[in-house]
């Protein structure tokens, strides 16, 4: 897969939004949740990179505790 060029950082409000839209939408539990921030973060809005969520993921899923919760954090 071909990278694509990382965006600019989000400000504040666009941040805000997303994290909002994520919060109401909460179908498909944990999986569905990681999902979706995959989509918007690494592929739609590019705020960071695969390997960078990836990471984020694999951190997570070795602490105990709400893994998708944790990921948003």
């Amino acid at each position: 897969m071909i990278p694509l060029p990382a965006t600019a950082p989000p400000t504040f409000h666009e941040a805000l939004r997303l994290w909002l839209k994520q919060r109401f939408v909460s179908f498909g539990g944990p999986a569905g949740q990681i999902a979706l921030m995959h989509e918007e973060l690494v592929m739609r809005r590019r705020w960071i990179s695969e390997k960078r969520f990836l990471h984020a993921l694999n951190f997570c899923l070795v602490l105990p505790g709400p893994v998708a919760q944790q990921l948003a954090t």
